[in-house]
Protein backbone atom coordinates (compact mmCIF):
# COMPACT_ATOMS: atom_id res chain seq x y z
CA UNK A 1 0.00 0.00 0.00
CA UNK A 2 1.76 3.32 -0.84
CA UNK A 3 0.01 5.48 1.87
CA UNK A 4 3.76 7.73 2.18
CA UNK A 5 2.21 11.23 0.99
CA UNK A 6 -0.39 10.26 3.93
CA UNK A 7 2.66 9.44 6.58
CA UNK A 8 4.39 12.91 5.31
CA UNK A 9 1.48 15.09 4.84
CA UNK A 10 -1.18 13.57 7.23
CA UNK A 11 -4.26 12.69 7.33
CA UNK A 12 -7.39 13.95 8.30
CA UNK A 13 -10.19 11.19 9.28
CA UNK A 14 -13.87 13.03 9.93
CA UNK A 15 -15.75 10.68 11.81
CA UNK A 16 -14.68 7.32 13.71
CA UNK A 17 -17.63 5.19 13.92
CA UNK A 18 -17.86 1.32 12.56
CA UNK A 19 -16.31 2.36 8.89
CA UNK A 20 -14.17 4.90 9.94
CA UNK A 21 -12.38 2.54 12.83
CA UNK A 22 -12.21 -0.29 9.97
CA UNK A 23 -10.63 2.14 7.84
CA UNK A 24 -8.23 3.37 10.43
CA UNK A 25 -7.52 -0.27 11.57
CA UNK A 26 -5.85 -0.91 8.10
CA UNK A 27 -4.07 2.37 7.88
CA UNK A 28 -2.43 1.69 10.70
CA UNK A 29 -2.03 -1.75 10.07
CA UNK A 30 -0.30 -0.68 6.98
CA UNK A 31 2.67 1.43 8.67
CA UNK A 32 0.86 4.62 8.97
CA UNK A 33 2.04 6.52 12.25
CA UNK A 34 -0.35 6.81 14.21
CA UNK A 35 1.28 10.66 14.73
CA UNK A 36 0.28 11.55 11.14
CA UNK A 37 -3.88 10.92 11.81
CA UNK A 38 -5.96 13.42 13.52
CA UNK A 39 -9.22 12.26 13.73
CA UNK A 40 -12.33 14.18 14.77
CA UNK A 41 -14.98 12.39 16.73
CA UNK A 42 -17.44 13.78 19.61
CA UNK A 43 -17.94 10.06 20.63
CA UNK A 44 -14.16 8.32 20.77
CA UNK A 45 -14.34 4.64 21.92
CA UNK A 46 -11.78 3.60 24.33
CA UNK A 47 -9.56 1.63 21.41
CA UNK A 48 -9.38 5.36 19.56
CA UNK A 49 -8.39 7.23 22.65
CA UNK A 50 -5.30 4.86 22.76
CA UNK A 51 -4.57 4.61 19.52
CA UNK A 52 -1.89 6.93 19.56
CA UNK A 53 -3.69 9.18 16.91
CA UNK A 54 -4.41 12.97 17.86
CA UNK A 55 -8.00 13.16 18.89
CA UNK A 56 -10.22 16.19 18.49
CA UNK A 57 -6.92 18.48 18.02
CA UNK A 58 -7.86 20.23 15.08
CA UNK A 59 -6.40 19.42 11.76
CA UNK A 60 -2.71 20.40 10.38
CA UNK A 61 -2.78 23.51 8.09
CA UNK A 62 -2.43 20.99 4.55
CA UNK A 63 -3.14 17.57 5.27
CA UNK A 64 -2.55 14.96 2.32
CA UNK A 65 -6.11 13.84 2.35
CA UNK A 66 -9.02 14.47 4.48
CA UNK A 67 -11.57 11.23 4.24
CA UNK A 68 -15.45 12.25 5.64
CA UNK A 69 -16.61 9.54 7.41
CA UNK A 70 -19.60 10.75 8.94
CA UNK A 71 -23.20 10.09 8.04
CA UNK A 72 -24.60 11.89 5.48
CA UNK A 73 -27.75 13.87 7.57
CA UNK A 74 -24.41 15.17 9.98
CA UNK A 75 -22.31 16.10 6.90
CA UNK A 76 -23.65 19.26 6.91
CA UNK A 77 -22.60 20.07 10.69
CA UNK A 78 -19.19 18.37 10.27
CA UNK A 79 -17.86 20.02 7.29
CA UNK A 80 -17.65 23.64 8.02
CA UNK A 81 -14.55 22.25 10.33
CA UNK A 82 -12.73 21.36 7.05
CA UNK A 83 -14.23 24.59 4.88
CA UNK A 84 -10.59 25.97 5.42
CA UNK A 85 -8.36 22.96 3.06
CA UNK A 86 -10.69 23.88 0.35
CA UNK A 87 -9.62 24.49 -2.63
CA UNK A 88 -6.46 23.29 -2.34
CA UNK A 89 -4.26 20.81 -2.25
CA UNK A 90 -5.83 18.25 0.43
CA UNK A 91 -7.70 15.60 -1.16
CA UNK A 92 -11.56 15.01 -0.14
CA UNK A 93 -12.23 11.42 -0.03
CA UNK A 94 -15.97 10.56 0.88
CA UNK A 95 -17.71 7.32 1.72
CA UNK A 96 -21.15 9.13 2.89
CA UNK A 97 -23.74 7.48 0.90
CA UNK A 98 -26.01 9.63 -1.27
CA UNK A 99 -24.22 13.15 -0.90
CA UNK A 100 -22.96 13.93 -4.42
CA UNK A 101 -19.88 15.10 -5.38
CA UNK A 102 -21.17 18.33 -6.14
CA UNK A 103 -23.04 18.95 -3.14
CA UNK A 104 -19.03 18.69 -1.77
CA UNK A 105 -17.92 20.75 -4.52
CA UNK A 106 -20.75 23.78 -2.98
CA UNK A 107 -19.28 23.60 0.64
CA UNK A 108 -15.63 23.33 0.30
CA UNK A 109 -15.29 25.15 -2.88
CA UNK A 110 -15.31 24.41 -7.24
CA UNK A 111 -11.51 23.61 -7.35
CA UNK A 112 -10.90 21.61 -4.89
CA UNK A 113 -10.40 17.57 -5.19
CA UNK A 114 -12.85 15.29 -4.29
CA UNK A 115 -13.31 11.10 -4.78
CA UNK A 116 -16.33 10.42 -3.73
CA UNK A 117 -16.38 6.51 -2.87
CA UNK A 118 -19.15 3.83 -1.95
CA UNK A 119 -17.72 0.90 0.49
CA UNK A 120 -19.89 -1.77 1.96
CA UNK A 121 -19.99 -3.39 5.34
CA UNK A 122 -17.71 -6.63 4.70
CA UNK A 123 -15.26 -4.04 5.14
CA UNK A 124 -15.73 -4.63 8.56
CA UNK A 125 -13.93 -7.75 8.07
CA UNK A 126 -11.54 -6.87 6.09
CA UNK A 127 -13.45 -8.33 2.92
CA UNK A 128 -15.40 -5.33 1.76
CA UNK A 129 -15.57 -4.32 -1.79
CA UNK A 130 -15.12 -0.24 -2.66
CA UNK A 131 -16.41 1.97 -5.88
CA UNK A 132 -14.74 5.01 -6.20
CA UNK A 133 -14.71 8.04 -8.73
CA UNK A 134 -13.31 11.67 -8.65
CA UNK A 135 -14.06 14.97 -10.03
CA UNK A 136 -12.25 17.02 -12.55
CA UNK A 137 -9.75 18.09 -9.79
CA UNK A 138 -8.15 14.54 -9.02
CA UNK A 139 -4.77 13.71 -10.70
CA UNK A 140 -3.82 10.22 -11.65
CA UNK A 141 -1.85 10.32 -7.76
CA UNK A 142 -4.80 11.51 -6.31
CA UNK A 143 -6.79 8.35 -7.46
CA UNK A 144 -3.97 5.70 -6.70
CA UNK A 145 -3.87 7.48 -2.90
CA UNK A 146 -7.93 7.06 -2.50
CA UNK A 147 -7.31 3.43 -3.76
CA UNK A 148 -4.55 2.69 -1.39
CA UNK A 149 -6.91 4.00 1.51
CA UNK A 150 -9.42 2.06 0.74
CA UNK A 151 -8.04 -1.25 -0.06
CA UNK A 152 -7.23 -1.13 3.82
CA UNK A 153 -11.06 -3.00 3.92
CA UNK A 154 -11.32 -5.07 0.55
CA UNK A 155 -11.15 -4.54 -3.01
CA UNK A 156 -11.52 -1.32 -5.10
CA UNK A 157 -13.07 -0.54 -8.68
CA UNK A 158 -13.13 2.43 -10.27
CA UNK A 159 -15.83 3.85 -12.06
CA UNK A 160 -16.30 6.40 -15.14
CA UNK A 161 -18.51 8.00 -14.00
CA UNK A 162 -20.72 9.22 -11.08
CA UNK A 163 -23.83 8.14 -12.87
CA UNK A 164 -22.77 4.90 -12.03
CA UNK A 165 -22.90 5.21 -8.35
CA UNK A 166 -26.83 4.59 -7.72
CA UNK A 167 -25.86 1.27 -9.54
CA UNK A 168 -22.82 0.27 -7.02
CA UNK A 169 -25.06 1.13 -3.90
CA UNK A 170 -27.88 -0.93 -5.23
CA UNK A 171 -25.32 -4.17 -6.27
CA UNK A 172 -22.37 -3.73 -3.45
CA UNK A 173 -23.71 -1.53 -0.87
CA UNK A 174 -27.21 -2.54 -0.26
CA UNK A 175 -26.37 -5.70 -1.97
CA UNK A 176 -25.23 -7.62 1.94
CA UNK A 177 -28.31 -7.06 3.09
CA UNK A 178 -29.55 -9.42 0.24
CA UNK A 179 -27.59 -12.06 1.07
CA UNK A 180 -27.92 -11.90 5.23
CA UNK A 181 -31.76 -12.36 4.02
CA UNK A 182 -31.15 -14.84 2.06
CA UNK A 183 -29.84 -16.78 5.32
CA UNK A 184 -32.79 -16.18 7.08
CA UNK A 185 -35.04 -17.18 4.58
CA UNK A 186 -32.91 -20.40 4.06
CA UNK A 187 -33.41 -21.33 7.51
CA UNK A 188 -37.07 -20.61 7.42
CA UNK A 189 -37.55 -23.09 4.88
CA UNK A 190 -35.33 -25.46 6.28
CA UNK A 191 -37.47 -25.32 9.73
CA UNK A 192 -40.27 -26.17 7.49
CA UNK A 193 -38.70 -29.06 6.39
CA UNK A 194 -38.71 -30.59 9.83
CA UNK A 195 -34.92 -29.61 11.16
CA UNK A 196 -34.69 -27.67 14.57
CA UNK A 197 -34.30 -23.84 14.31
CA UNK A 198 -30.65 -23.39 15.49
CA UNK A 199 -29.64 -25.94 13.28
CA UNK A 200 -31.14 -25.10 9.71
CA UNK A 201 -29.84 -21.34 10.75
CA UNK A 202 -26.57 -22.72 11.38
CA UNK A 203 -26.42 -24.90 8.13
CA UNK A 204 -27.67 -21.97 6.36
CA UNK A 205 -24.86 -19.21 7.85
CA UNK A 206 -22.33 -21.31 6.86
CA UNK A 207 -23.18 -22.82 3.32
CA UNK A 208 -23.57 -19.39 2.56
CA UNK A 209 -20.46 -18.18 4.17
CA UNK A 210 -18.76 -21.14 2.80
CA UNK A 211 -20.21 -20.72 -1.12
CA UNK A 212 -19.13 -17.00 -0.92
CA UNK A 213 -15.04 -17.77 -0.09
CA UNK A 214 -15.53 -20.64 -3.02
CA UNK A 215 -16.71 -17.86 -5.28
CA UNK A 216 -13.83 -15.25 -4.14
CA UNK A 217 -10.98 -18.37 -4.22
CA UNK A 218 -12.07 -20.15 -7.56
CA UNK A 219 -10.94 -18.59 -10.76
CA UNK A 220 -14.11 -20.34 -11.95
CA UNK A 221 -17.15 -18.09 -13.32
CA UNK A 222 -19.79 -18.02 -10.68
CA UNK A 223 -22.13 -19.93 -13.43
CA UNK A 224 -19.45 -22.41 -13.32
CA UNK A 225 -19.49 -23.18 -9.41
CA UNK A 226 -23.59 -23.44 -10.22
CA UNK A 227 -23.10 -26.36 -12.54
CA UNK A 228 -20.50 -27.82 -10.58
CA UNK A 229 -22.81 -28.21 -7.93
CA UNK A 230 -25.56 -29.10 -9.74
CA UNK A 231 -26.25 -32.90 -10.75
CA UNK A 232 -28.42 -33.77 -14.19
CA UNK A 233 -31.99 -34.77 -12.61
CA UNK A 234 -30.83 -34.30 -8.96
CA UNK A 235 -32.31 -32.41 -6.00
CA UNK A 236 -30.39 -29.36 -6.82
CA UNK A 237 -31.65 -29.06 -10.02
CA UNK A 238 -34.95 -29.28 -8.47
CA UNK A 239 -34.46 -26.30 -6.42
CA UNK A 240 -32.93 -24.31 -9.51
CA UNK A 241 -36.00 -25.25 -11.64
CA UNK A 242 -37.35 -22.90 -9.13
CA UNK A 243 -35.02 -20.24 -8.41
CA UNK A 244 -33.91 -19.65 -11.83
CA UNK A 245 -37.51 -19.65 -13.39
CA UNK A 246 -37.72 -16.41 -15.29
CA UNK A 247 -41.03 -14.69 -14.26
CA UNK A 248 -40.78 -15.62 -10.63
CA UNK A 249 -37.44 -17.14 -9.89
CA UNK A 250 -34.16 -15.38 -8.81
CA UNK A 251 -33.73 -13.17 -11.86
CA UNK A 252 -36.74 -11.00 -12.35
CA UNK A 253 -36.62 -10.70 -8.12
CA UNK A 254 -32.82 -9.37 -7.73
CA UNK A 255 -33.57 -7.58 -11.20
CA UNK A 256 -36.26 -5.49 -9.74
CA UNK A 257 -34.65 -5.35 -5.94
CA UNK A 258 -31.50 -3.67 -7.55
CA UNK A 259 -33.62 -1.43 -9.91
CA UNK A 260 -35.62 -0.30 -6.70
CA UNK A 261 -32.74 0.18 -4.12
CA UNK A 262 -30.78 2.39 -7.33
CA UNK A 263 -33.92 4.41 -7.98
CA UNK A 264 -34.05 5.17 -4.61
CA UNK A 265 -30.76 6.31 -4.24
CA UNK A 266 -31.10 8.86 -7.10
CA UNK A 267 -34.00 10.41 -5.16
CA UNK A 268 -31.86 10.57 -2.18
CA UNK A 269 -28.94 11.95 -4.14
CA UNK A 270 -31.91 15.01 -5.82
Amino acid sequence: MTLDRVARDGLVLLGCGKMGTALLTGWLAAGVPPGSVWVIEPNPTDWLKGSGVHLNQGVPPAPAVALLAVKPQMMGAALPALQALGNGSTLFVSIAAGTTIASFEAALGGRTPIVRTMPNTPAMVGRGITALVGNGHVSPSDIVLAKSLMAAVGQVVELSGEDQIDAVTAVSGSGPAYVFHLIETMATAGEAEGLPADIAMQLARATVCGAGELAFQSPESAAQLRINVTSPGGTTAAALGVLMEPETGFPALLKRAVKAAADRGRELGK
